[in-house]
């Protein structure tokens, strides 16, 4: 018989989260929804299906959920663990309760403590039996979800209790059960990369660290492995607990060319949309590259003392547009002003226009020799605002490390003369060179991948 539940994904990559719509043709279930819940509700219309029931496998430490919103919108019962003290109205969970979304489709929590303390999965169960298995921050693609938020007092025991819940899942569940995550695609609520794209509880057993090593093996392993994790996680649990308010997605005010440089005269975070191909070519001095393409909310609220104001530079108004939905999932819900058009449209002056300078690896290797090439200015620094993992794995002789949710704080600590700046791809080098320059800086962007830089001549630090 074949199943009537389908699973649809909806994709946050630039927080490297999904959440998931299970219909059964008629009804809907979701899991773990991000805040901004229209696009839920048009999943929800375009397969002609009424939402019932919302679930959460755990109070979010990465982003702000809209699932209580969403909750309110549609009148679906709205599942959360009974350990998980809210002030709201809700369905309280635990382990074994049956949710009955359809006589064709049931969701059965199970208690899977690790990534928080009263993390609870979701099975899915069709006529013929489990499906799948929503996981949230349990078991991941080739991984788990990292079990220090809540405290690094906590880690280890939380640690020990994820290898305990993989292995629970292992023993419930078919090998042909789907696995369902919502992190694991980029966020830093997984301990380690993801692997792949989909998987089965089958192929688990066969690559994760949390079902292939003993418990020990495993803590040990997960503990060595986690790196720092973005500062705005401090007010996303607090905001999930007490019950999010609806987001307001309506255009800020628009600054002129005059107010925009008083904002920059005044050393507020101006964040400049565009691609860092054309924020190099041209830019208004003082602003911060934080392209769209890029994971631009992740690294802005990282960097931020929060509730700063905030300013944004777009080419359009969709680009402020999405810009601000991206804001509002990290709980950032009104920004300062906006303004739309190009730098020399935005200039209040002459001389507010900036370029700035780009080089490879291949540069690099060849100004470390004392040949820069180019007519770049040779490098008195070296600068790697990588994180420490990434440091700790490989990193250029000589290289000054300071990692780019830290740089803000530290400007003063970067040596005098030119710095040349780079990260692992070029998207965090642009934003610290654009912090650098605004300091007033002789900034080169390395904006090369850094895994070909041994390849392009460049001499690596052996590593321990």
């Amino acid at each position: 018989m074949t199943s009537h539940i389908g699973v649809h994904v909806i994709e946050t990559s630039s927080l490297g989260d999904r959440s998931y719509l299970a219909a059964d043709g008629e009804v809907a279930a979701v899991v773990d929804p991000q805040r901004d819940v229209d696009r839920v509700l048009a999943l929800a219309g375009r397969l002609g299906v009424r939402i019932t029931h919302v679930l959460e496998t755990h109070v979010h430490n990465d982003y702000v959920s809209g699932g209580l919103e969403l909750s309110r919108l549609t009148g679906a019962a709205y599942g959360v663990a009974a350990a998980d003290e809210v002030p709201f109205k809700r369905v309280p969970l635990t382990d074994g309760d049956l949710v009955e979304v359809s006589p064709r489709m049931r969701l059965r929590a199970v208690a899977t403590p690790g990534h928080t303390f009263h993390h609870l999965c979701y099975v899915v169960e069709g006529p013929e039996g489990p499906e799948g298995v929503f996981t949230g921050g349990s078991l991941l693609f080739g991984t788990t979800g990292r079990t220090d938020l809540l405290g690094q007092e906590h880690a280890e025991e939380l640690a020990r209790d994820q290898h305990a819940s993989a292995h629970k899942l292992a023993d419930l569940l078919p090998d042909g059960v789907r696995i369902w995550p919502t992190h694991g695609f980029g966020s830093f609520c997984s301990a380690s990369p993801a692997s792949g794209d989909a998987s089965t509880l089958g192929r688990e057993k066969e690559i994760n660290p949390a079902l292939r090593l003993a418990a020990d093996e495993f803590v040990t392993q997960t503990l060595s492995g986690l790196d720092t994790y973005p500062a705005y996680y401090a007010h996303m649990g607090v905001r999930n607990l007490a019950g999010p308010e609806p987001v307001d997605l309506r255009l800020p005010a628009i600054a002129n060319p005059d107010q925009l440089r008083r904002r920059l005269d005044d050393g507020e975070w101006v964040v400049d949309l565009r691609t860092r191909k054309a924020y190099v070519e041209t830019h208004l001095a003082g602003t911060v590259s934080l392209g769209l393409d890029g994971p631009m909310a992740t690294w802005l609220g990282w960097m931020i003392d929060w509730g700063a104001p905030i300013t944004l530079l777009g080419e359009t108004r969709e680009q402020v547009a999405q810009a601000q939905r991206e804001l509002v999932r990290i709980g950032i819900d009104r920004v300062a002003a906006a303004a739309v058009g190009a730098p020399e449209e935005l200039a209040a002056a002459e001389g507010q226009v900036r370029t700035m300078a780009t080089a490879d690896f291949a540069d690099v290797a060849a100004a470390l020799d004392g040949t820069a090439r180019g007519g770049l200015p040779a490098p008195d620094v070296l600068l790697d605002v990588r994180l420490n993992n990434e440091w700790n794995d490989s990193h250029i002789v000589g290289a000054v490390h300071i990692p780019l949710p830290d740089l803000p704080r530290r400007l003063g600590e970067v040596p005098e003369g030119t710095v040349w700046v780079h990260c692992g791809s070029g998207y965090r080098a642009a934003a610290a060179a654009s912090l650098l320059a605004g300091a007033g800086r002789s900034v080169v962007l390395i904006d090369d991948i850094f895994g070909t830089a041994a390849d392009k001549g460049v001499t690596m630090a052996a590593t321990a």
